[in-house]
């Protein structure tokens, strides 16, 4: 989960598909922690307008018969816990406008406790080369459970190649505790802590620690959050200096300076920066998926994944809380009719 963000609400995706693509049947309760959403008459690729659906089990079924592609001889196979069951293609004949592409997958949690996965796939041309790729969220799968899911490639760009073959790129999990979460309902704590997608130049690499007040009290930060860095089995990364602020990685990356109280009323948000660089000279890199957060001593940690790659630098900056100004927060959805 670059985490990364969660995808788009889609109970928001349905009406907005209600309104702009005629008739299609909705279950009841469809939407986040509603149940799947189903849609008929409707190609894989709207969905990539509008926001993704549920990936609690296939969802996305178009008017028609798409065409079964053959699975390459690894596609059956489970890769830590995800297994891609079917691979296809609609097209005009289904009611697409053009070609699009889909998958069915299944994964099963073998870590010990309730978990929330990322998964990020490739559909693949004949080559073997990359045409695009997708990534899913699959919420609160439990211990040993096997859910099934349906992930949707965009639509093709330009001359794309066909697609004839697909795979599994990346795997992220992290503890539903502690899932990190940029919309939807408020977490108990009355906070929402997730990670932006970053920005990267010359090897120079700063990802932001987003921080809202979604719920009705204030909050108060002073000074850093803590971190601990995790590898892709989330054992703790020893070895590697957490620096307070990112002026010895960079300067001007805004995360300098010495910390200023931070007092958030509920709707606002703060942000913190993190930094590193990846050069590689000498000795052993240090890839590592995870952080744990803890936004202040007495926060509940957050696990976020903004794919660490320190090379041999040894080192990670992080700067203090600042008050986010551009954050607004979104207007709540509403729902258009038929």
């Amino acid at each position: 989960m670059s985490t990364a963000s969660r995808t788009a609400p889609a109970v928001l995706a349905a009406a907005l598909l209600l309104a702009a693509c005629g008739s299609q049947s909705v279950s009841p309760g469809g939407g986040a922690g509603g149940g799947p959403v189903r849609a008929e008459a409707l190609c894989p690729s709207d969905f990539s307008r509008y926001g993704s659906p549920p990936s609690s089990e296939p969802s996305v079924r178009p008017s028609g018969t798409p065409t079964a592609l053959p699975l390459p001889s690894a596609g059956g196979t489970a890769e830590d816990g995800v297994r891609i069951t079917a691979l296809y293609a609609w097209g005009p004949e289904s009611g697409c406008a053009g070609v699009a592409y889909s998958a069915d997958f299944e994964l099963t949690n073998q870590q010990t406790e309730t978990a929330t996965y990322t998964l990020t796939f490739g559909f693949l041309s004949a080559s073997g080369g990359a045409v695009d790729n997708a990534e899913q969220t699959v919420e609160a799968v439990g211990q040993g459970r096997t859910v099934k899911g349906t992930v949707v490639m965009g639509e093709p760009v330009g001359n794309a190649p066909a697609v004839t073959g697909i795979e599994v790129i990346k795997i992220r999990s992290v503890p539903e505790a502690e899932a990190p979460s940029a919309s939807g309902t408020c977490p108990k704590s009355g906070m929402r802590l997730y990670a932006d997608q970053g920005d990267a130049a010359m090897g120079l690499r700063v990802v932001g620690l987003h921080l809202v007040n979604c719920g009705t009290g204030r909050i108060q930060l002073n000074g850093y959050p803590k971190l601990t860095i995790q590898d892709e089995d989330h054992h703790t990364v020893d070895g590697v200096r957490i620096l307070q602020g990112t002026d010895q990685i960079s300067t001007g990356l805004g995360g300098d300076g010495r910390p200023q109280p931070v007092v958030l009323r509920p709707g606002e948000a703060s942000v913190a920066q993190l930094a590193w660089r990846n050069t590689t000279q000498a000795g052993e890199p240090v890839n590592a998926p995870y952080v744990r957060v803890w936004a202040t001593p007495a926060a509940d940690p957050v696990t976020v994944a903004p794919e660490l790659d320190l090379g041999t630098t040894g080192k990670l900056g992080v700067g203090p809380w600042r008050k986010d100004e551009t954050h607004r927060e979104p207007a709540p959805a509403t729902t258009a009719r038929p």
